[in-house]
C-alpha cells in the first residue's frame, strides 16, 4: 500500500513538472523563435538591399532587370560605374535664355577639342583653363568654370564602399541561414501602365521556410499560415511584378 501511494506521489510530480515545462514552453517558444527571427531577418533585408543596388545600376545601364544572378554578379564585375564630376553651374538667366546642361557640355567639348590640337596637351586643367579666358563662345555664353568631366569608376567599390570585393560580391545573392539558397527573382520587363507605356519592373523574394527551416515547426507553420490569410507573401521581399512599387521592401 505505501508502495502505491509512493508511485502515485512521484507520478503526481511527474505530471506537475511536465505541466510545468508544457507552460514554460509555451511562452518561451513563441518569444525564442521571434527573437530568432527578427535577428535572421536582418541579415535578409542587408542582402536584399544590396540586391536591390545592383538590379537599379543594371536597370540604369541595360535599361531592364534581370533574373539571371550569374549574369548580374558578372556585370557588376566587369562594367564600370560611370559618373559625371560636375563643376560650375547655369545660371537663371542662361537658363531662361536657352542654355541647357546638354548644350553647355558639347560646347566645352567643343572648345576643349580645338584647345587640345592648339595647345597639343592632354592635361585638363591647362585646356580648361585656356577655354575658360580664351574661347570666344565660351566666354560669350558666360561658361567660365563650367566643367562636366564623364569618369569611370569599378562598379563593386563605388556600389558598396569597401564591404564586397569581386571574390565575395557574389554573397549579396543568397539569402542567409538558408544553406545556400539563393533569392528568387521575377522580372517584367514588358509590363505596360494604363497609359500604355513600358515600365520594366521585378521582385526579389525569401520565403520564410528557406531562412526559418530550423526552427520550431509549429511556430513557422503559424507564421505563414498568418500572412497568407493576411494575402501578404510569407517571407522578405521588395518590388512587384503585378505594379510599379519603386521597388519597395515589405518590411519598410
Amino acid at each position: 500500500m505505501n508502495a502505491t501511494k509512493h508511485i502515485i506521489r512521484v507520478l503526481l510530480v511527474i505530471s506537475v513538472v511536465y505541466l510545468a515545462y508544457l507552460c514554460v514552453s509555451s511562452v518561451v517558444v513563441p518569444i525564442r523563435f521571434e527573437n530568432t527571427r527578427v535577428e535572421r531577418e536582418q541579415a535578409v533585408v542587408a542582402n536584399l538591399i544590396h540586391l536591390r543596388t545592383a538590379e537599379a545600376e543594371y536597370k540604369l545601364e541595360r535599361g531592364r532587370y534581370i533574373a539571371d544572378l550569374d549574369s548580374l554578379i558578372l556585370f557588376l564585375k566587369t562594367a564600370p560605374k560611370k559618373e559625371v564630376l560636375k563643376e560650375g553651374s547655369l545660371t537663371d538667366k542662361q537658363l531662361e535664355n536657352g542654355m541647357t546642361e546638354h548644350k553647355a557640355a558639347k560646347m566645352m567639348e567643343k572648345a576643349l577639342l580645338k584647345a587640345r590640337v592648339k595647345l597639343k596637351t592632354d592635361v585638363d586643367s591647362v585646356l580648361y583653363a585656356y577655354v575658360w579666358e580664351n574661347d570666344r563662345d565660351i566666354v560669350s555664353n558666360g561658361l567660365q568654370g563650367f566643367r562636366r568631366d564623364t569618369i569611370y569608376k569599378n562598379m563593386i567599390e563605388t556600389l558598396y564602399k569597401g564591404q564586397f570585393t569581386a571574390d565575395n560580391i557574389a554573397d549579396i545573392t543568397v539569402i542567409p541561414y538558408s544553406n545556400g539558397q539563393r533569392f528568387e527573382i521575377e522580372v517584367n520587363n514588358d509590363y505596360k501602365t494604363s497609359q500604355g507605356i513600358v515600365v520594366p519592373i521585378m521582385a526579389a523574394k525569401a520565403h520564410y521556410k528557406t531562412y526559418l527551416s530550423d526552427l520550431n515547426k509549429l511556430e513557422l507553420v503559424n507564421l505563414i499560415d498568418k500572412e497568407e490569410k493576411l494575402d501578404h507573401y510569407p517571407g522578405l521581399m521588395f518590388g512587384s511584378t503585378d505594379a510599379p512599387n519603386n521597388n519597395a521592401g515589405n518590411w519598410e
